[in-house]
């Protein structure tokens, strides 16, 4: 899942992103309200983390602009300022929630974790491949009943695996949806992650589900 954090202080948008990530969300972030707004009407997000007081455009205006572009993500303000008007005015734009500073991370894990299931309520809690489950709300996986411990980019990995089964994911689609960047030829972080990956949901069990396309990427099916 992508989150986008607009926040122009550099330690709080750093100490953000650093625990988001480590959350297991991919994370972008911008630092003034010009490029949160580009980012927020060009990119594909499930949430933004969106401080009031920002150069260039303020949150409100970056709130107001999204929602009248038709972006429906739920948006998680962040208020130096405890002021009901302050809170009002946020939720009346169109904010789902807020949160004052200073705050607490977990406080803050906690709030998007409830917003994103808000937002993905009409989408299934657990994929399912044969006996191989991800439960995206717990974040476990599970293969004929066994706990399988997947690192963060694991998870990911396999959630987009499992997100479009059958479909052929080339590299460069799998280095952009779970790494975040640009695919680079010369390398293999891919084949290593997809390998340290079947090694442990599929080497062990019946039938393999995990397929290398040769020269073209990876799929996940059930035979």
């Amino acid at each position: 899942m992508k989150i986008l954090i607009v926040e122009d202080e550099a330690k709080t948008g750093d100490y953000l992103r650093q625990g988001l990530s480590e959350a297991g969300f991919v994370v972008d972030l911008a630092r003034d309200g010009m490029d949160g707004l580009h980012l927020a009407l060009t990119g594909e997000y499930e949430l933004m983390v969106l401080d009031v007081m920002l150069p260039g455009l303020d949150g409100w205006s970056v709130l107001q602009t999204v929602r009248r572009a038709g972006r429906e993500m739920p948006v998680l303000f962040l208020t130096a300022r405890d002021q009901v008007e302050d809170r009002v005015r946020g939720l009346e734009l169109g904010a789902d929630d807020y949160l004052v500073k200073p705050f607490a991370f977990s406080e803050l894990l906690a709030r998007v974790r409830t917003l994103l299931r808000r937002g993905k309520s009409k989408e299934p809690e657990t994929l399912r491949a044969a006996d191989l489950e991800l439960d995206l709300l717990r974040r476990r996986v599970t293969r004929a009943g066994q706990r399988i411990d997947l690192t963060a980019k694991e998870f990911g990995l396999l959630e987009l695996l499992l997100r479009r089964q059958g479909e052929v994911l080339p590299r460069s689609l799998i280095a952009s949806q779970v790494w975040d960047m640009n695919f680079d030829s010369d390398t293999n972080v891919i084949e290593v992650a997809v390998r340290r990956l079947r090694a442990k949901v599929d080497d062990p069990f019946e039938p393999k589900l995990i397929r290398t396309v040769r020269g073209m990427g990876y799929v996940l099916e059930t035979p």
